[in-house]
This record gives structure tokens, sequence and C-alpha cells, in this order.
């Protein structure tokens, strides 16, 4: 809430917000609530989901929640959908209902209800002896803007089979972004919703006032990764003092100096041109920064200092509208 506060009087665009389920490190498990608790707290910033994991929710659940955070606040929502499941696979049942209905296979379908859900239209369900029509309530003026969220050439293929905007986490995975941003233009078919391919690419960010300390304030969630990565159980994020005294295995501190280089991180300077080298190495229409810093010890536990400063400077240098994830 605070970094939303923080960015919407800087020259951010918008600020999303995740699903994950079951992680000590990770707070956002119900992206709607926290979309809703953030546009109240803004005035300027689109705030959406990124994402909603689909396969854990009814389309219908999903279209209404977001038709009436529209109706609520017109013109500022997004809905990222995702086909990933946000959690383990014990946690992914449990959420489930115990269920073990191949949502994940469904995932395209249940994106096109969801998509025919916020139209004007909706969905018509055959019956035996009638036509049953199922919109979302209530029905707003406008549509939240919606996109497809992925990390591989599957996800870039439903975007452009779509005609949707294509959110690739490159901060995830980054291994596929050539070969998916390239699959997603060259399949993209127009749509009511989208006219010509629209690519957003997300990064994991730290900038501070020295590289050093950019340096430092990125190793926890570079140990963080490396662990969960190699099969540990992923746990809280350590202070940036904890991080520098730990140790990792050859195997871990590999993971963890390839997400290095994957990462922006530097001073104002050095983080504009590795942006701008992004931008252009991949023909993105939008970076979406995740500030990744870490605390120190003694920092207040409401506070993110780290990615405050990061913020802050990065809305400084740059001459552009960015975004924050």
């Amino acid at each position: 809430m605070r970094l939303a506060k923080l960015v919407d009087g800087l020259d951010y665009a918008r600020y999303w917000v995740a699903e994950h389920h079951n992680l000590p490190s990770v707070a956002a498990t119900n992206p709607a609530v926290l979309v809703a608790m953030l546009a109240t707290a803004t005035s300027r910033l689109r705030v959406g989901a990124g994402g909603v994991m689909l396969p854990n929710h009814a389309p219908l659940a999903v279209a209404e929640q977001f038709a009436l955070l529209e109706a609520a606040y017109p013109g500022r929502i997004d809905l990222g959908i995702g086909r990933a499941p946000g959690a383990d696979p014990v946690t992914s049942t449990v959420l489930r209902g115990g269920r073990d209905d191949r949502a994940v296979d469904q995932f395209p379908d249940h994106l096109d209800d969801v998509i025919a859900l916020l139209g004007p239209a909706g969905v018509s369900v055959r019956l035996p002896d009638r036509d049953y029509v199922l919109k979302s309530t209530p029905h707003a003026l406008t549509r939240p803007r919606v996109f497809v969220l992925g990390s591989s050439v599957q996800s870039a293929r439903v975007a452009a089979a779509k005609g949707l905007p294509y959110v690739f986490g490159h901060h995830l995975f980054g291994e596929q972004t050539d070969e998916a941003l390239a699959c997603y233009r060259s399949e993209f078919v127009p749509s009511e919703l989208t006219t010509e391919p629209t690519a957003f690419l997300t990064v994991n960010t730290v900038v501070a006032e020295t590289h050093q300390e950019a340096t430092a304030l990125i190793l926890p969630y570079l140990h963080l990764h490396a662990r969960t990565a190699t099969g540990h159980p992923p746990g809280p994020v350590e202070l940036v003092e904890e991080a520098q005294q730990a140790t990792l295995t050859p195997e871990q501190h590999r993971i963890a100096q390839a997400e290095l280089g994957r990462a922006v991180v530097g001073t104002p300077a050095e983080a504009l041109a590795q942006l701008r080298a992004l931008a252009e190495q991949f023909g993105v229409d939008e970076l979406m920064l995740n500030p990744v810093a870490s605390a120190r010890q003694g920092t207040d536990a409401a506070a993110s200092p780290g990615r405050e400063t990061t913020l802050k400077l990065v809305a400084g240098t740059l001459p552009h509208k960015v975004n924050e994830e």
C-alpha cells in the first residue's frame, strides 16, 4: 500500500499485484481484494492483477469481481490472467476443493469465458429447452483491460490467438523471452480488444546511489530464488546482513548469478542504460519493474526503503512513463 501511494505521485502508469499462496515471503493471495484497496488509496494509477491465476477460480467469479472493480474505478482497472497455479501442488489442490478438473488444460476456454462475461453479450449456455445467458454484474460502461501473462511460447501463442496484450515474465524465466515474443508477434490475430501486438516485459530491479549498495540489496532475493530453484522450501526473505553471511551451494551460486544477469541493478545511470537496452533488445511497449530490494537490520517491518528508493530513482531518471509490479 505504501509503495502504491508513493508511485501514484510519480510518473508511473500502473501498479499490479500478484497471486501466490502458502509462501512466507509473499503476502499477495487475493488480487481482487488488493486491487480494491490500492484503487481506494490512489487517485491516478491504473491498478490491477498481475495476475489472477485462472485455474484456481471460476471464470464467472473473476469476471464479476473485476466488473465490480471497473464500475467502482472506471478506466483504472487491469486484469492480468495467467495459467500457472501460483502455488505448490498440494496447496493448488486445496484451493480447488480437492478437484482434479484439468483447469490448467482448460485455460484457453476459460479465458474466452472471462472475456465474454465482461462484454455486453455475456455467455450463452444451451439448456434442453432454451438458452440461458450469463453476464457479469454490475455491468460497467467500460471494461477492465485484459492481459495474458506468461513465461513460455505456449502462453505467447494463447495471447496471440486471442488478440490480447501479452506480459512476459522475464523476471521469473528469461530463457524463452526472445522466442516467446517472436511467436506472439508473428501469430497475433487482431481482435476487438487489441488491434495490434502489444507486449510488456517484467524485470527485477534494484537501484541505489551506489552500485555496491544496489548489489547488496538484491542479494537476499537472489538467495531465495536460488534455494527455491534447487528444491528448498521457500522461507521468509533474509535481511541483507543475513544474506551476506549465508552460504550457497555451487549450483545455487550459479543460479543466483544467472538471475542477477537478468535483473536491472546499479546506480540511476546504470539502470537507465540497462532498461533502455532491454526495451531495445526485445522491442516491448512497456517495461514493468519488480522492485526486489530487501531490508537491512533495524528497518521498520512496515517500510520498504530500498524499494521506495528504487522507484524514486528510476522515476527521476527515465524520460518516459514506467510501470511498477
